[in-house]
C-alpha cells in the first residue's frame, strides 16, 4: 500500500524504539545512544534527555512522570528534573541481558520483554509488572522478546520471538495469568524479523518489520490484509496518535547498515509518520 509517508524527526537513530503517544506527543527512544525522545508534532520541537543506560521504552505512569525500562531493570523517569529512581531489575542474575519493548494492559499493568542484549542466547523472558512487583508470565524464554500489545477486549496478548519470526497469541486472564500460546503469524525467511507489534482500534495487529523494509497489518485471525512499504529497511515499531489518534508513527534503526545501505537509505534511522487510516488506542498509564 502506497501512503504519504513522512519523515517527520531527521535523528538517524541507532536503534530507534517504543513509540508512545502520550501528553500531546510522541515519545520514543534510541536504545544504543541511550536517549530518550519528545516530538511535538503541532510545531516540530524534539526534546531529548540521556538515559543511565540502554534505555528500550518509557510508558506514562498514572501518578505522574513516566516509567523507563533499561538495562539495569525498570525506573522512574521525571521529564521536568530529567532525573531516573531505580525501581527495581526482574534479571539482576542475567547481566547481559537488558529489557526491550512493553505494553500496558487496562488494569495499568506493564508488559515488558527482556533480551540478550549479544542476540545469542535464549535469556530473554515476557514479564508483568504492577503494584506488586515483577512477575515472570511464565512463556518459553527467546533470545530477543518484542511487540507485547494487548486487544481491545484486553483478553488477547500478542508475544513476539523476533529471532524465531514468529508472532503468538496468548489468551490473557483477567488475574494477568496467561494460556499456553498459539501461533498468530509468521514472518518467512527473506522477508526480515517481526519487531514491535501495535494493535488498532478495529482489533488488528501492525507488526514493523526489521529488515523487512515495512509495516505489516494482521486482521485478528492472523490474516495479512495491509503493507506499508517504507523507504528505509530497518522499521521498529509503529504507535497512533494525534487528536484522533489515526496518525501512524513509526521508529526506525540505522543498527546493522553498512556504509553502502546508509548512502541508499539516507532517512534510515529517522521518526516516521503517515495516515493509517484507522485510529489506534489510547494508551493506559502505568500503575506502579
Amino acid at each position: 500500500m502506497e501512503l504519504a509517508l513522512r519523515s517527520v524527526a531527521p535523528i538517524g537513530a541507532v536503534l530507534g524504539e517504543g513509540p508512545v503517544w502520550h501528553d500531546a506527543a510522541l515519545w520514543f527512544v534510541d536504545i544504543k545512544r541511550q536517549r530518550i525522545y519528545r516530538f511535538d508534532p503541532a510545531g516540530g520541537a524534539l526534546r531529548e534527555w540521556e538515559a543511565p543506560g540502554e534505555v528500550g521504552w518509557v510508558l506514562p505512569r498514572s501518578s505522574g512522570g513516566m516509567i523507563a525500562g533499561l538495562d539495569s531493570g525498570l525506573h522512574s523517569f521525571d521529564p521536568v528534573s530529567g532525573q531516573f529512581a531505580h525501581l527495581f531489575d526482574p534479571e539482576r542474575h542475567l547481566p547481559g541481558n537488558r529489557l526491550n519493548d512493553a505494553t500496558t494492559d487496562a488494569q495499568g499493568r506493564i508488559w515488558f520483554g527482556s533480551m540478550d542484549n549479544a542476540e545469542q542466547d535464549a535469556t530473554g523472558r515476557l514479564y508483568r509488572a504492577d503494584a506488586q512487583g515483577g512477575t515472570d508470565s511464565g512463556l518459553a524464554p527467546v533470545v530477543i522478546t518484542n511487540g507485547p500489545a494487548i486487544a481491545p477486549d484486553g483478553g488477547t496478548l500478542y508475544h513476539t520471538d523476533t529471532l524465531g519470526r514468529t508472532v503468538w497469541r496468548v489468551v490473557l486472564n483477567d488475574d494477568g495469568t496467561l494460556e499456553a500460546p498459539t501461533v498468530f503469524c509468521e514472518i518467512a525467511p527473506g522477508e526480515g524479523h517481526p519487531d514491535g507489534s501495535t494493535i488498532d482500534s478495529e482489533g488488528c495487529v501492525w507488526v514493523a518489520l526489521f529488515g523487512g523494509w515495512g509495516v505489516r497489518r494482521y486482521d485478528p485471525a492472523g490474516t495479512l490484509i495491509e503493507t506499508v512499504a517504507f523507504p528505509v529497511a530497518n522499521v521498529t515499531k509503529i504507535a497512533f496518535g494525534g487528536a484522533d489518534l489515526r496518525t501512524a508513527y513509526a521508529t526506525t534503526a540505522r543498527k546493522g547498515l553498512s556504509e553502502q545501505d546508509l548512502h541508499s537509505q539516507p532517512l534510515a534511522g529517522n521518526l516516521f509518520a503517515f495516515d493509517a487510516g484507522v485510529a489506534g488506542l489510547p494508551v493506559h498509564p502505568a500503575q506502579l
